[in-house]
């Protein structure tokens, strides 16, 4: 009897040993989690002319802020991608409080392995490096796919277009969130 209680001790603690280390990201994420302010929320969508027909995908997309946005207001598909379980967890949690759950879809994936080709639309909030490591996935995206990058360019791209985003009192942090660029992938040759 105590030999199997201690079997059965031991296959329960093998258990929450696998899922404690489930729990948390797969590998450690490249960028620190600052979530974009919605008044740029707001102002990304708009420069990105999201309309019902896009596909948004939110490359580190934290809470989920940009996709569920992107549902919510615009009526728009949308799909966030992040390294971070507890991440992907708060974005489910925030999409089904908007009503949005059935629009959208967090992937708890890495960015540099997610498929992302069905995009229409891309927002980024990370670090230039991680940037211009995308470069090549960005390329390769259908012509006409609409780019837009809080705060940091993409290599040395040019942007099509590039906002100043004002401060609003109503949000409670200012990180970034203030220049927002526009790229637009071009028709191959």
């Amino acid at each position: 009897m105590q030999s199997s209680l201690i079997f059965f001790a031991t296959i329960l603690l093998s258990g929450s040993l696998a899922l404690a280390q489930k729990s948390g990201p797969s590998r450690q994420p490249d960028v620190p989690y600052i979530p974009t302010t919605q008044t740029a929320v707001k102002a990304m969508l708009e420069l990105a002319a999201v309309k019902s027909s896009d596909i948004v995908y939110d490359l580190g997309c934290g809470d989920g802020r940009i996709v569920i946005a992107a549902a919510k207001n615009y009526g728009a598909r949308g799909v966030g991608i992040d390294i971070d379980p507890a991440r992907i967890r708060e974005a489910k949690k925030n999409a089904s409080q908007a009503g949005v759950e059935s629009r959208v879809d967090f992937r708890e994936q890495d960015l540099f392995q997610a498929n992302f080709s069905e995009a229409t639309v891309v927002t980024l909030f990370l670090l230039p490096s991680v940037n211009k490591r995308l470069i090549p996935r960005l390329e390769a995206l259908k012509p006409g796919t609409r780019i837009v990058s809080n705060t940091f360019e993409i290599g040395d791209w040019k942007p099509a277009r590039e906002i100043v985003v004002e401060d609003d009192p109503a949000d409670d942090y200012y990180f970034g969130s203030r220049r927002l660029f526009l790229w637009i992938v071009p028709k191959r040759k």
